[in-house]
């Protein structure tokens, strides 16, 4: 049985971000649509509701240097500002924009360039230090023993406290482990999105590493407010995903129906659904689940912490198991950046 999902007066429990991490709020908040990716942006809606998220216990907040090219970390200083000792602030390396083709991918992992990227990171956060520092993606030709060789530096002089990957296999991961410990994988999981389950999630967990699924919602397309890329606006970067154009579109939607029919169940909206299948999973695998759904609306994040207090039986579970494996396209239209890639 759930308990009232819009009942949002009961702050969310807290759970340890990986072995030795801080104690954070069972659900995040991804900030990456406050300034970039999803269409228009609204900074007064979005100030609000990052303040609105921090009294509902929400305490891991999640950017990246290439949201909006620093402007996303710049957009949030203020916040974190304000209540440096109340949150737990997240951000990467690794990806950047090409300036000349913007649907492109750069992936850098080289010394040099991870160096370079934590200080301009904390210059835009105007922090002395970055609680969580994931590498955002893997580049294949450095190895990641390298890689994580030099965010371990990073630790040792006091610019980073956790260190996180993103997108990694299994073996990724447990190599990057033996060279210093990791707190966090992230990398998107959802009704949408299982493959992480092969190898990524196993390792975690014996690991003792905290999983964080980004785009629990499946990018929004599991909340039912869109029904195809062509009803977004011309600079939404989901107009590029396979999963939301043409005929996918077409057979994803009706993909939904089980999560509807759980959903009225409960009393629920269709994302409180989809969140609280990928909150349960700490509870199927045995691990720290942490998602960090992104929103810039306040309604919204209420109704996103609620979806920690629906608890959904073996027989729903059972019924929303088959959706990943019959979802049509893949999550981008470039997969080589991904960790599905190399598993």
């Amino acid at each position: 049985m759930s308990t009232t999902p819009n009942d949002s007066t009961t702050p969310l429990v807290t759970v340890p971000l990986g072995t030795n991490g801080p104690q954070v709020g069972v659900q995040g908040l991804g900030c990456m649509g406050m300034s970039w990716a999803y269409g228009p942006t609204d900074a007064e809606a979005s100030r609000a509701t990052l303040e609105r998220a921090l009294e509902l216990g929400i305490t891991l907040y999640d950017t990246a240097d290439v949201y909006g090219s620093g402007e996303n970390e710049t957009f949030l200083s203020p916040f974190f500002r304000a209540h440096r000792d109340e949150v737990t602030i997240a951000t990467k390396f690794a990806l950047q924009i090409d300036p000349a083709e913007p649907a492109r991918r750069i992936i850098r992992n080289e010394p040099a360039y991870i160096r370079q990227a934590v200080d301009d990171s904390l210059r835009r956060l105007d922090l002395d230090v970055i609680d969580l520092y994931y590498m955002h993606r893997r580049d294949p030709k450095v190895p990641i023993e390298e890689t994580v060789g030099v965010m371990a530096e990073l630790v040792a002089q006091g610019k980073v406290r956790h260190l996180g990957l993103s997108e990694v296999t299994g073996a990724e991961l447990r190599a990057a482990h033996a060279v210093h410990p990791i707190a966090a994988v992230q990398s998107e999981w959802s009704l949408f999105s299982r493959d992480v389950e092969r190898t990524a999630v196993p390792t975690a967990r014996e690991l003792g590493v905290a999983f964080v699924p980004y785009s629990p919602l499946g990018r929004g397309f599991l909340t039912g407010s869109f029904a195809a890329a062509s009803e977004l606006s011309a600079d939404d970067f989901r107009r590029t995903q396979p999963r939301f154009t043409g005929d996918n579109a077409a057979a994803n939607r009706a993909l939904l129906e089980p999560v509807r029919r759980v959903a009225e169940a409960h009393g629920a909206s269709l994302g409180q659904v989809a969140l609280a299948w990928v909150q349960q999973q700490a509870s199927v695998w045995g691990m720290t689940v942490i998602p960090i759904p992104g929103t810039t609306k306040r309604s919204r994040v209420e109704e996103n912490a609620a979806a920690t207090r629906i608890v959904l039986s073996e027989d729903e579970l059972a019924e929303l198991a088959p959706i990943a494996a019959n979802v049509a396209g893949d999550r981008y239209a470039d997969m080589t950046f991904t960790s599905a890639a190399r598993e």
